[in-house]
């Protein structure tokens, strides 16, 4: 018999929503309110998240974020900044203690984004991780996300998708990011060059470092079949079974209380963090 998850759609939300919900399922799952829970959105606006301990000062420009009318909000997560536009999102929590979770960080992410690979299969893309099963024996126990991260997405090459996690209250929270196609021009807007010949430069180089599954399988994918196929690599590749999970009034409000208390605010998006756990 198959373990049974929970399934969560939320569809489309600002940023400062779906970084709460996020946080809310940690902390549910976390108070054993909630099982194990794969969670698939998308953005309402484009939106331009920062990892939990950029410093937002030295690389955000704020007036290409208004340029584009870009949502903005921190995340629990480590890692750099990531527009989020024409994607899909997931994010998974678990027990730290779960069976099917190693205590290494990198071999965690091995094993939670083996369902991505088995998505993008479904999907006509025969995607292979930045680093191989075989350097596993050679890994850190933690990751430095200011560095390509182990288990990024690749085809030949290429980024297609990215990844980051946290561990709090003894609950894994794994989430990432899939696009379907990119703006480079809106990307390469919102972050500070020390001139315009260097940000040229590295628009033009970017080609070579990412690509989008609409562009490598010519299709214009859609969100419900993204969903749909990657929904199935995680039920493959966990074995497991899901359910939907319905949201109650009383957890609707928890998590607009996050949004409006937190993930909204000056103090938490503009702050300088101090390094913790989270990676």
């Amino acid at each position: 018999m198959r373990e049974t998850w929970a399934l969560l759609d939320t569809g489309y939300s600002d940023a400062a929503t779906n970084m709460a919900i996020d946080e809310a399922l940690l902390h549910w799952h976390s108070n054993k309110e909630i099982p194990p829970t794969i969670r698939f959105y998308g953005w309402k606006y484009p939106s331009l998240t920062v990892g939990h301990f950029q410093q937002v000062e030295k690389t955000i420009d704020f007036s290409g974020v208004d340029k584009h009318c870009c949502d903005f909000a921190r995340r629990l997560t480590g890692g750099s900044a990531v527009l989020h536009d024409n994607e899909i999102t997931y994010s998974i929590v678990v027990s730290e203690d779960h069976p099917k979770i190693p205590r290494s960080i990198n071999k965690a992410y091995y094993i939670l984004s083996q369902g991505l690979l088995e998505g993008y299969k479904l999907l006509g893309v025969h995607a292979d991780f930045a680093m191989p099963e075989r350097e596993l024996a050679h890994e850190r126990s933690a990751v430095c996300f200011e560095k390509p991260a182990i288990y990024e997405m690749v085809v030949n090459g290429k980024k297609i998708s990215g990844n980051a996690q946290t561990r709090k209250e003894g609950v894994l929270l794994q989430h990432g990011s899939v696009p379907m196609s990119f703006d480079a021009d809106m990307l390469f807007d919102l972050f500070l060059f020390s001139s315009e010949d260097k940000r040229q430069r590295q628009k033009a180089a970017f080609e070579s470092k990412a690509i989008s599954i609409n562009d490598i399988t010519g299709t214009q994918h859609t969100y419900a079949s993204m969903r749909d196929a990657f929904l199935q690599g995680f039920q493959h590749s966990l074995h497991i079974q899901t359910e939907p999970l319905v949201l109650s009034e009383q957890q609707w409000n928890y998590i607009e209380y996050l949004k409006e208390t937190k993930y909204q605010t000056e103090a938490w998006n503009r702050k300088t963090m101090t390094k913790s756990r989270s990676m």
